[in-house]
């Protein structure tokens, strides 16, 4: 009878586990490529729409991503860092809400004001389980709560404890921050979301310092415990802005009244119209 040698088996596995690592790197080029081919700077750069019927035509091509994200098991993923885990994360969340987005759109791109448009009376959009993921049927809500935001064994803290993703999800509404035009990496991952914050926070239309008032995106309340995680030390809203004070233009005055507690925080209405570029 034919023996495979210790040494054969341990090669095999080898290569095997260098050829996943390859496929892993690889796998987002395809979502590079059509955010890079459809999505437009709006807003002076602070914002993007999205070209959903160039991406409708473009379908194959979502569907053929979309079925290599699904092909990733669970097993592979927990044996993959935390950063490629998270830049994963993430442009799983932005392909799928892309879907939801196109496979409800006419051909011309009307009758879809707001992605809410396609939530049910008693359920909502992002709740819709419709997500082959990780050998389960997930919806964005479990991707972007359970998996992204999720505590470790019940704890506060969350497995990747970095506010910052609240600026690289994107719900597909002129109140989101920007879908950035090229794939996550693990590469790249902690430049793409330093800049995609500073992008958001530096946008005047949406978090602006006046006087002694900072009125802020409603995100910083939907999600003010994600900002007080002692991300980078901080544990409160306020010292998270507070690393932030060019991009948010604030005053040496204003710095001062944030830090002691004396500056108002204000959140603004949520723009929940569709991101179409037209």
């Amino acid at each position: 009878m034919f023996k495979l040698s210790f040494k054969t088996i341990l090669l095999s596995s080898t290569l095997l586990a260098a050829s996943f690592v390859s496929y892993a790197e690889n796998m987002h080029s395809a979502w590079n490529k059509l955010v890079n081919q459809n999505v437009v700077a709006i807003n002076n750069g602070h914002s993007t729409a999205v070209n959903y019927v160039a991406m409708q035509a473009q379908h194959s091509e979502l569907t053929t991503y979309l079925k290599m994200l699904s092909a990733v098991s669970q097993n592979e993923f927990d044996g993959s860092g935390k950063t490629k885990q998270l830049a994963f994360l993430i442009n799983a969340y932005n392909a799928w809400t892309v879907e939801l987005i196109v496979t409800n759109l006419s051909e011309d791109g009307s009758g879809l004001k707001s992605i809410k448009d396609l939530g049910g009376f008693f359920s909502s959009p992002w709740s819709k389980k419709f997500i082959p993921l990780l050998g389960e049927t997930l919806s964005l809500d479990n991707i972007e709560h359970d998996l992204i935001r999720g505590a470790i064994d019940d704890k506060s803290e969350s497995k990747y404890n970095d506010p910052r993703i609240h600026f690289a999800v994107n719900c597909a509404s002129i109140g989101c921050p920007a879908l950035r035009a090229e794939a996550y990496t693990a590469a790249q991952l902690e430049s793409q979301l330093e800049d995609q914050t500073i992008r958001f926070l530096s946008d005047t239309t949406r978090n602006i310092a006046e006087g002694n008032l900072l009125s802020v995106s409603s995100i910083f309340k939907w999600y003010g415990d994600d900002f007080e995680k002692t991300f980078r030390n901080g544990h409160t809203l306020q010292q998270f802005f507070l690393q932030y004070p060019e991009a948010l233009k604030l005053t040496a005055t204003q710095k001062e009244a944030l830090q002691i507690g004396e500056m108002k925080i204000k959140f603004l209405d949520y723009n929940w119209n569709l991101n179409a570029h037209h």
